[in-house]
């Protein structure tokens, strides 16, 4: 289906505010947030969404259960390996009309992708988005939905407002995966300190 981000939010703004207004205000701060954080735990198949005003802590807002990711435990190295990358991402785009319903995009590959690739970065792939529905070969599915909420909320924050960490579990609880490679295992060092103040 063809729609604008216009019609997209005006179909699906007020849905998100039903979620998140109450949901800023039991966490103590103000709606929009101004700043946002989506915390993916691929092995739990969950996505936190947490919010935080201009200079104040990240407060958890809701919790989203992903109806598909394809793969498995480790970083994304190439086109076609239908992995779900990891790692510390921003988000870049936003698609109202995405085959998948809604969608956002991750920005993979990103620098430490790209510093450890071992193919060409053409062969690395790309367009791997949190989206609707419930297949994926390499995205994030939270199904219609959610997505239906999530979506105008990025939107709303921003994307230079908003990022995604992916990780192969929640570090915060379990212990990383073994890793098959030295930058793997410090990315998992890395994750582990980052989400250390996230707590539940």
């Amino acid at each position: 289906m063809q729609r604008t981000l216009a019609e997209a939010m005006e179909t699906y703004g007020p849905v998100m505010r039903r979620r998140f207004v109450p949901a800023c205000k039991r966490a103590g701060i103000a709606f929009p947030p101004k700043r946002l954080l989506l915390l993916a735990f691929k092995d739990e198949k969950s996505l936190e969404v947490w919010g935080a005003n201009g200079g104040g802590r990240y407060k958890l807002l809701t919790r989203y259960s992903v109806q598909a990711a394809s793969g498995s435990p480790g970083v994304k190295r190439r086109q076609g390996d239908r992995q779900v990358p990891e790692g510390f991402y921003k988000l870049t785009a936003l698609n109202p009309s995405s085959r998948f319903h809604l969608s956002f995009r991750v920005d993979y590959p990103n620098k430490d992708d790209l510093a450890h690739a071992t193919v060409p970065r053409e062969q690395l792939g790309g367009d791997i988005y949190v989206h609707g529905n419930c297949v994926s070969i390499g995205c994030l599915a939270l199904g219609d939905a959610s997505i239906e909420e999530l979506f105008p909320l990025v939107a709303t924050v921003g994307l230079k407002n908003s990022r995604i960490w992916i990780a192969p579990c929640d570090l915060r609880s379990r212990p990383a995966p073994p890793a098959d490679d030295p930058w793997v295992a410090r990315l998992y060092q890395r994750l582990t300190l980052a989400l250390k103040p996230f707590r539940r």
